[in-house]
């Protein structure tokens, strides 16, 4: 009796030990940790070889369509209703062409966003949101390089053969709760993937990743005095913050020192570079949310708009998938340069 306890004991043990390592985030080892702060400082980030190897896989940037040669007649002249890459030549815009039906609709082909009964008509809703998507991507290579650098972006970087990105987030309406207040529970202890599953605010992304004024809705946490009392900043703001942390660390697959020293998280002259380059993505991506995303919403069919009646939009996941470098840095703007765009004039 006593040793069939003892199997039982351990059987359960094993299966429990399974369940945390399936269901609770919890990786079995080796695992490969990279010192990159003094020695005894908590610099360091932590990678599973493993996962990592399927990450990298599946972040692999596609061949690039074959170069033409510059020069030639422009495509305004040799088609109609060309908006956008007006600069282009014709050989080029097809080249543009061609790769982004590869990039975004490789099963649907021309017809995901033209009419092919005649291409120069705008009654098909995809080709309203395409142009506006080339714009946009124009706009982040010239007027972002301060997040993209040289290394740009192309529509592949988001869209990875897929109509809509597989990473976009809507609007939260929250799960459903009791009226007066009960109701009132500042978004948490209601776990979502997007917070880590953690008790923070269970939608990170309203207010923080999809509002133009962004002295208004500034993402800080840290108090400047003892006991801090202003309403506008109430401790449920601190919480969003920090589930806004946990999503930039796991869309990135990175560990919160990639930015941060681990001795005073809100120093900026004891942070490491990346947190600059950080700062203004949050702003590149509350750029091209308000900008370019949310103003196609009554272009978009209601299959397309979420629970609250908006356009799928974007956060760090929709590029990076994973990796700190979206498709592990492969320059795609490099063999792209007809989507380099040109910087947009300051405005005062």
């Amino acid at each position: 009796m006593k040793l069939a306890l003892q199997i039982l004991g351990v059987v359960v043990a094993v299966l429990l030990t399974g369940a945390m390592f399936g269901t609770a985030g919890w990786e079995r080892p080796p695992v490969r940790s990279e010192q990159t702060g003094f020695r005894g400082t908590g610099m360091v980030q932590v990678q599973n070889p493993r996962t990592l190897a399927v990450k990298l896989g599946e972040n692999a940037a596609p061949a690039p369509q074959d170069p033409v040669p510059p020069g030639g007649e422009l495509a305004t002249q040799a088609y109609q209703n060309v908006k956008v890459l007006t600069d282009l030549s014709t050989d080029q815009f097809n080249r543009v062409m061609a790769s982004i039906t590869e990039w975004v609709a490789p099963e649907q082909g021309c017809a995901y966003c033209h009419n092919v009964e005649n291409m120069a008509d705008d009654s098909v809703y995809a080709k309203t949101v395409a142009r506006s998507m080339l714009r946009m991507v124009r706009h982040i290579n010239a007027d972002w390089k301060n997040h993209v650098g040289q290394t740009g972006v192309t529509c592949y970087t988001c869209h990875r053969g897929n109509p809509v990105p597989k990473a976009v987030w809507y609007d939260n309406p929250g799960p459903p709760h009791a009226r007066g207040f009960a109701a009132r529970d500042g978004g948490q202890n209601h776990p979502a993937p997007e917070a880590g599953l953690t008790s923070l605010n269970y939608d990170p992304f309203q207010g923080l990743l999809d509002d133009k004024d962004v002295d208004q809705n500034a993402i800080r946490v840290a108090a400047r005095t003892a006991l801090p009392t202003s309403p506008s900043k109430p401790i449920q703001t601190t919480e969003k913050t920090y589930a806004l942390m946990i999503h930039m660390a796991e869309g990135l697959g990175v560990n919160c020192t990639f930015c941060h020293n681990s001795r005073a998280f809100f120093s900026w002259e004891e942070s490491t570079p990346k947190r600059v380059t950080a700062w203004h993505g949050i702003r590149m991506v509350r750029d091209i949310n308000g900008n370019f995303i949310e103003p196609l919403t009554p272009a978009l069919p209601e299959a397309r708009l979420g629970p609250e009646g908006d356009p799928p939009k974007a956060n760090c996941t929709t590029c990076h998938q994973g990796l700190a470098k979206p498709l592990n840095g492969a320059q795609m703007l490099k063999d792209y340069p007809e989507l380099a765009g040109v910087p947009m004039p300051e405005t005062k």
